[in-house]
């Protein structure tokens, strides 16, 4: 379940089975431990229940995962998994009390059938993810401009809630040009070809959630940034996204060579410190 989801999911529940939920959502993150997932899918089944007004099946199922949780903990000695390790995402912990402004750079590859997306943040923050594509793909024709866009949405989705006043630079200006688009007001522009169908694993596709997104936080900028010009955050999207798309088709341990390459950039933008 994504963050805004989620959240969206707990402005349904009564404070008591809120404060449980909370406790309990780093299970409801992607995970490779079965138990974990057991867990998780209890979480999800408790949310669905109070969307519809079964608060007592909703406790339940609550009870359910805190015992199973308990139980996990006692077996394994395991605290409940770590987002940052799910899904890419990572963290230089160096920068996270960094000055300045908060910045996201984010980017897009794509070669062949194979691509990658990448964002990194100034406070240390990154996160790269690889994709394919298959008979199902939504993109459309517009293949680089949407993941372009996805890699914000990628952003975004690391945070609960998104830092106020956060900058992101992308390297395409009609990416920009949409995002700009969507913050006043005209969320139902997409590109062409994009795919509205409904989603197996959502409920709305993600251009269409991040849209909504943006329209309601006039607080972010997005700008443009020329690519491939030594700008130290668009470089290190920039090869998070290459290393992602490489990864799919070649076998090499991605995430030390992805926190080897934020630092580096990172040392370079704070010694520089300029959006």
């Amino acid at each position: 379940m994504r963050p805004d989801e989620f959240l969206r999911a707990l402005t349904q529940l009564p404070p008591p089975l809120r404060d449980r939920v909370l406790i309990l959502r780093p299970y409801t993150r992607a995970t490779r431990c079965d138990d974990c997932q057991g867990i998780g899918d209890a979480v999800h089944l408790a949310l669905t229940a109070a969307h519809y007004d079964e608060l007592t099946s909703a406790a339940e199922l609550l009870d359910t995962a805190e015992r199973r949780a308990a139980e996990h903990t006692e077996h394994t000695g395991h605290a409940p998994p770590r987002s940052d390790q799910q899904r890419g995402r990572g963290r230089v912990l160096r920068w996270a009390k960094a000055a300045g402004p908060l910045v996201a750079a984010t980017d897009a590859s794509w070669k062949g059938r194979a691509g990658g997306i990448g964002y990194v943040v100034s406070d240390g923050h990154y996160g790269l993810l690889g994709r394919g594509t298959g008979r199902l793909d939504p993109t459309g024709r517009s293949r680089v401009l949407v993941d372009e866009l996805r890699a914000v949405d990628y952003l975004l989705t690391g945070y609960d809630e998104v830092p106020a006043g956060m900058a992101v630079l992308l390297d395409s200006l009609t990416a920009v040009r949409y995002l700009h688009r969507w913050q006043a007001g005209e969320t139902d522009a997409m590109p062409v070809g994009y795919s509205l169908r409904q989603r197996r694993w959502s409920d709305k596709p993600t251009l269409v959630r991040l849209a909504e997104q943006v329209a309601h936080r006039p607080d972010l900028t997005f700008a443009h940034v020329k690519g491939h010009s030594g700008h130290a955050l668009n470089e290190a999207a920039d090869g998070l996204s290459h290393m992602a798309r490489r990864r799919r088709e070649e076998s090499f341990d991605l995430r030390p060579r992805a926190h080897t390459l934020v630092d580096a950039f990172l040392r370079d933008w704070h010694a520089n410190a300029t959006v």
